[in-house]
């Protein structure tokens, strides 16, 4: 079985939001440790070589595939500012249609920049999404 690559790391995040050329991401960047890390109530830690993770979970397909993810997360891309999200949770398509300016796939929800949504449905998106991911995977 195929092992995960997608781990926590010893990485600085404050040094690698530092990193970030886009000024405009940087900045955001900062606001959104802060919003993510108040709603999660975990410190940030990096995952990976470019994702900000939040808290982490343990999931085990029935195929035997198994591993841990964090909660809540966001990356600042080249192209946008990735949110990952929990696919499937029940005001999620009702709450992106109030979000503002994004493009969304399964589990991720793409922004340019932060003046271009709303921060309050962010955060309600960032709550739903921990809940959903909480109850599918409760801590043992």
């Amino acid at each position: 079985m195929a092992e995960n690559k997608t781990k926590v790391t010893e990485v600085s995040v404050t040094e690698f939001i530092g990193k970030v050329e886009n000024e405009v991401k940087r900045k955001d960047s900062f606001i959104l440790v802060d919003l993510f890390k108040s709603i999660s109530g975990c410190e940030p830690k990096m995952w990976g070589p470019s994702i900000i993770g939040f808290g982490s979970y343990h999931y085990k397909y029935a195929s035997g595939h198994e591993g841990d993810m964090p909660v809540a997360a966001f990356s600042p891309r080249k192209d946008a500012i990735v949110l990952y999200f929990s696919p499937e949770f029940g005001n999620r398509d009702k709450l992106l249609e109030q979000l503002g300016k994004h493009k969304a796939s399964k589990g991720c929800v793409y922004i340019k920049k932060l003046d271009d949504i709303n921060l309050g449905i962010l955060e309600d998106l960032t709550k739903a999404s921990i809940a959903d991911v909480k109850s599918k995977y409760p801590d043992k």
